[in-house]
């Protein structure tokens, strides 16, 4: 073998291992966001002026959850438990999945491989859209017969940023699990763009 021939092996071996690095590292960041919080809302209220706060897991909620709940129920907001209880209870397993089908198109060496990988990289996308439609859900159908009904009009509180009810104020923030599901989605899409370079022959 040539000089050039093995210079060009070892060219093409070193090209590959680019889209492994990147959809392994993908994969990992996946499993990681599990344990992690996704997004937050901080609600500010007269009686709580440092503010009141609640976490969103892929499969839980933690913070002042029922706090949150007693100043919602005087708006009328279903409480936070109701939302979302068929994502949660697919989560784990759900991102698990993609995980592992992240890692599969490490070894399918054609188009395939960026159908295998998809979920992953609409993952951020599709929780906060998931996130919108149940805060609409909740914000647009309030209890009629809730004390400050004929006060406040329907609404939609903010996925992102700041809201303002009546008097109370609310700061929905992303949280490091997202950043990590975001950070998968980015690796995979540069894995996906060297293994189309490592593999288009």
């Amino acid at each position: 073998m040539s000089p050039n021939s093995e210079q060009n092996s070892a060219v093409k071996r070193k090209a590959r291992y680019l889209p492994s690095l990147f959809l392994g590292l993908a994969a990992i960041l996946l499993v990681v966001s599990i344990f992690l919080p996704y997004w937050q809302i901080t609600l500010f209220a007269p009686q709580y002026p440092g503010g009141l706060k609640a976490e969103a897991y892929v499969n839980r909620l933690e913070g002042d959850i029922e706090e949150i709940d007693r100043l919602n129920h005087y708006i009328g907001m279903h409480p936070l438990e109701h939302a979302a209880r068929f994502e949660r209870s697919m989560s784990i397993i759900a991102i698990a999945t993609f995980a592992l089908l992240v890692l599969a198109a490490i070894f399918v060496h054609n188009k395939w491989a960026a159908l295998l990988a998809l979920p992953a990289v609409l993952l951020p996308a599709t929780f906060l859209l998931d996130l919108y439609l149940w805060l609409r859900n909740f914000g647009l159908n309030l209890d009629p017969s809730a004390p400050l009904s004929s006060s406040i009009e329907p609404f939609i509180p903010a996925v992102l940023g700041r809201s303002k009810i009546a008097q109370f104020g609310t700061l929905a923030t992303l949280q490091s699990g997202a950043y990590l599901a975001l950070a998968a989605a980015l690796l995979t899409l540069m894995g996906l763009f060297f293994h189309r370079r490592a593999y288009k022959d």
